[in-house]
């Protein structure tokens, strides 16, 4: 059964005419005579009984014309409704990226993309790692910068951005700060500040002491400049990665190349959307940003 065919039938009852439904639907007499023969035909069953140019509904026309009218409306607004999230997709971008990032390239990111591509409004969440992936996995935004904590899953798009250097950054009154580098043995003695809000500390931390290997107290921050503060007052040192332009550090700190045992340590940053979402903005967009910081390199 054909939603055309339910149109013809119900704009010939509204018109109480055939001639005047033909005219509404832009088709001829004899055209929409034949949609409603071949629509009783499928339904096996007479809507109208035709007498000579009058014509009245049968008991199932009645309830046919009823219930059709209703099922039309509930389409129009699955139509309007799929148009208009369809439209809002395309023409919004939301970007997630960690607490922690510092990189000034998103920030120019976000401003060239917006002179290319006027018609796309940008919205910015920040958190850590896991809250990020949340935010992907539930669809709360369409792509994330952040490190690279689980394996590469085929349901994302894993655009690798660079593989960055890892720092930490001490207060210039710690003696650590003498030295050319600092390996994460010689931190345990310092507390370890971490960037993340009040839910994620656990999992934060978890992570960087028994993934990373960092060991000691920690301290938290819910934001960079707070950590930042921390490290000036000589509280803990604070992890750092090279994503992009890393800014110096502020006055009274310190800067210093972190390594295990012997080896420099580095952190691969990508960008991550879902491949079911995957649309001609993110793609431009992660081109874009991933180009930005390597012009820095």
């Amino acid at each position: 059964m054909l939603l055309r065919q339910m149109k013809y039938f119900i704009a010939v009852v509204d018109c109480n005419s055939f001639t005047e439904a033909a005219e509404q639907m832009f088709i001829s007499q004899s055209a929409i005579s034949q949609q409603i023969q071949a629509l009783e035909k499928e339904l096996g069953v007479e809507l109208i009984q035709r007498e000579n140019r009058r014509f009245h509904l049968t008991a199932a026309g009645e309830y046919f014309y009823r219930h059709s009218r209703g099922l039309l409306e509930q389409v129009e607004t699955l139509r309007q409704e799929t148009i208009r999230l369809g439209q809002d997709h395309e023409l919004k971008l939301r970007v997630g990226y960690l607490r922690c990032y510092s990189g000034l390239e998103l920030h120019q990111a976000i401003a060239e993309f917006s002179e290319l591509y006027p018609e796309v409004s940008i919205d910015i969440v920040n958190g850590t790692h896991e809250e990020l992936y949340t935010e992907l996995r539930s669809g709360g935004v369409d792509l994330v910068l952040s490190d690279q904590r689980r394996a590469f899953s085929e349901e994302y798009v894993n655009y690798q951005i660079l593989q960055c250097d890892c720092y930490v950054e001490v207060s210039g009154r710690n003696k650590v700060g003498t030295k050319g580098r600092v390996s994460i043995g010689e931190l345990r003695q310092f507390p370890c500040i971490l960037i993340s809000s009040k839910e994620q500390r656990n999992t934060e931390q978890e992570y960087y002491q028994n993934t990373l290997g960092f060991g000691g107290n920690f301290l938290f921050a819910e934001n960079l400049e707070e950590g930042r503060l921390m490290v000036i007052g000589n509280r803990g040192f604070l992890p750092v990665e090279s994503v992009g332009t890393l800014p110096p550090p502020n006055a009274g700190i310190t800067r210093i190349p972190l390594y295990k045992g012997e080896k420099p340590i580095k952190r691969n940053y990508c960008a991550f959307w879902r491949v079911e979402n995957a649309n001609y903005y993110i793609e431009e967009f992660a081109d874009l940003l991933r180009k930005l910081i390597h012009e820095t390199k």
